[in-house]
């Protein structure tokens, strides 16, 4: 028999480094108790690279904070 679907979950991201003998520790926002999975991925020496990049795409968004543009939006 084939499990009901369920809904979507949110993902919570966590970047630590391994500790000695391969331990790592963090907390997580559940009850003591509930199970939870979770996936191990290895971040690349690449994934560093995209921080300036994102850095400089967020630095633009402050140019969408703007009252009068907002006002003449929300009255469209």
């Amino acid at each position: 028999m084939l499990e009901a679907i369920r809904s979507p979950q949110p993902a919570i991201k966590y970047e630590i480094e391994v500790r000695e003998q391969g331990f790592v520790e963090f907390q997580v926002p559940f009850a003591r108790g509930v199970r939870i999975i979770v996936f191990v991925i290895r971040q690349e020496e690449d994934e560093e690279r995209f921080t300036d990049l994102v850095a400089a795409a967020e630095s633009s968004l402050a140019f969408w904070d703007n009252p009068l543009d907002d006002e003449e939006w929300n009255n469209a």
